[in-house]
């Protein structure tokens, strides 16, 4: 993933109609779901000792590996084929065995080969003992055929060193957008034919040939943030192939694949609620939240507006600056267990903004929990070290979401989404946005709907109300777009829930075992708040 793209996660809202989405449901409506028994089954073998790792000795008798082959371009096979990377956990009560039950973890990017591994944090036991769990790099990630644009790390280094996450002056603009525009060309020279064919679209027929080639008639999935859009295309695509679908941190599908410009900029506004929420509950528990003094909205006010000026020395050294700050406060309102020490850090920062020229020395050395510097690619001493990450990031993103904008719109564009959310619009804007109108792919095969989903059953939809990265709008959205749909909602904080609320999960494992349906609109809430 980018150093500064907020990571894990997908936003958008408002539906497609008109003659595009008419013609989209026409050439979609032609895919033909995959049939059990008349693609090639899955081989199992031994796992490699690195996919497995961790995994106590007398469990390893439950995974098993493959590799499964599919076209690059599932409607031209001369464009040849890659291999998706697969672990399976086995049923740990085979005699009542359900089926197969895939997962992913959202990104895009996220590689979700050892979800299976973990998945006792974030299912019910019950669904460990009866369904086999299924991980899989989607293609162009991790271990299925990565998506490489680069040849070496120090090109990489170098494309990556020059984009800024919140670009003020008109030379960080420049360079950030220059560098973009660097980034697109790697990708053209070096990703291969598989670029022009990361779309979700691509990924969700991938996924249903997995689906048959491990027996399944239909489909049960759970997925997370971007696994969401993949799990509601999958529902609309291929709605009959749909036994039980739960998808968790929700992106908005229509807008998403319609209008990459205002999803995006919705998405900023989805960072903007979750930290308005934390501040306002900060300040409500008092004590309990060290920067709760005061009045905690208008100091982080405060310490924004500083940092935009120039950078927060550190008794005892180090330094905190806009791009640090920004990216390290998004990414900590992921996850509620660390806002309590982003509270701390805030406010260590606030004191020494506040203390006067002659105490400034005098403070103790400052060690943050949150606001510490993101990684960027480490530099190495052979200047043609290979380039082991991969780029799907970006190349999911820059072909499902249309950007209908030239890259020199993108600073005024930034300004605007600055305006309407001051913390994280910039940032959003030049993480996501900026890259795309220069991506080399100019006409990818993209779902954009219809997304009413005709399946047998209703898919479960779960959203926190303070959900960062996919706010809670999004969740009403994709619930209403689907139509055949169940929204369990959660008075929570952080992306995504599943594992962390007894009451959903309970839910969920009923739904996917018994296909027992929740009632409509439940709230729900967190095992553990986060002061």
């Amino acid at each position: 993933m980018r150093s500064f793209a907020l990571a894990g996660a997908l936003v958008a809202g408002v539906a497609l109609a008109g003659p595009a989405g008419t013609a989209a449901a026409a050439t979609d409506s032609a895919v033909k779901p995959a049939q059990v028994g008349a693609v090639a089954a899955v081989n199992w073998g031994t796992c490699p000792a690195s996919t497995v790792a961790g995994v106590p000795a007398d469990q390893l008798k439950f995974y098993s590996c493959a590799r499964y082959r599919v076209p690059i371009d599932h409607d031209n096979a001369s464009l040849g084929t890659i291999d998706i990377a697969l672990l399976k956990r086995s049923a740990r009560t085979p005699d009542k065995r359900i089926g197969s039950l895939f997962f992913n973890p959202g990104g895009p990017g996220g590689s979700g080969l050892r979800m299976p591994i973990s998945a006792a944090g974030f299912v019910q036991p019950q669904i460990i003992d009866r369904f086999d769990l299924i991980g899989f790099d989607p293609r162009g990630v991790g271990q299925s055929n990565p998506l490489r644009c680069f040849t070496t790390q120090e090109d990489a280094d170098e494309v990556f060193a020059a984009q800024i996450a919140v670009p003020l002056t008109r030379a960080e603009i420049s360079g950030t957008l220059a560098s973009y525009r660097d980034y697109g060309q790697f990708c053209k020279n070096n990703a291969g034919s598989l670029l022009n064919h990361m779309s979700t679209k691509d990924v969700v027929r991938d996924l249903d040939k997995l689906r048959a080639a491990v027996g399944d008639q239909k489909l049960s999935y759970v997925g997370f943030s971007y696994g969401t859009l993949i799990g509601s295309t999958y529902a609309a695509m291929f709605p009959k192939q749909s036994r039980a679908i739960v998808i968790d941190g929700n992106v908005d599908p229509a807008l998403r694949t319609s209008d990459g410009v205002k999803y995006d900029q919705q998405r900023a506004q989805g960072f903007e609620i979750s930290l308005d929420g934390f501040l306002k509950k900060c300040g409500q528990v008092g004590p309990k939240c060290a920067f709760s003094s005061g009045n905690p909205r208008a100091k982080f006010d405060e310490l924004r507006n500083y940092l935009r000026v120039k950078p927060i020395s550190l008794p005892g050294g180090g330094s905190v600056d806009i791009n640090t700050f920004t990216s390290a406060v998004s990414s900590t309102l992921y996850s509620p267990s660390a806002l309590a020490g982003l509270a701390e850090d805030l406010q260590s920062i606030y004191d020494v903004i506040k203390a006067p020229p002659a105490q400034s020395q005098s403070l103790r050395a400052i060690q943050l929990k949150a606001l510490t510097p993101g990684k960027k690619g480490l530099s190495d001493a052979n200047p043609d070290s290979p380039y082991t990450s991969d780029d799907s990031y970006f190349g999911v993103n820059c072909s499902d979401k249309p950007m209908k904008i030239k890259q020199d719109e993108v600073p005024e564009i930034a300004a605007k989404t600055e305006r309407q959310s001051p913390t994280f619009g910039r940032y959003q804007v030049f993480s996501d946005i900026a890259g795309c109108p220069v991506w080399p792919v100019k006409k990818p095969d993209v779902y954009r709907g219809p997304w009413r989903a005709q399946t047998d059953v209703p898919v479960v939809v779960v959203g926190n109300y303070y959900d960062p990265a996919t706010q809670y709008k999004f969740a009403q959205r994709m619930a209403d777009e689907l139509g055949n749909a169940r929204l369990l909602s959660v008075d929570a904080f952080g992306h995504c829930i599943l594992g962390d609320a007894l009451g959903v999960d309970q839910q969920v494992a009923d739904y996917l075992t018994d296909l027992k349906v929740p009632a409509n609109g439940q709230i729900f809430q967190p095992n553990v708040q986060p002061f």
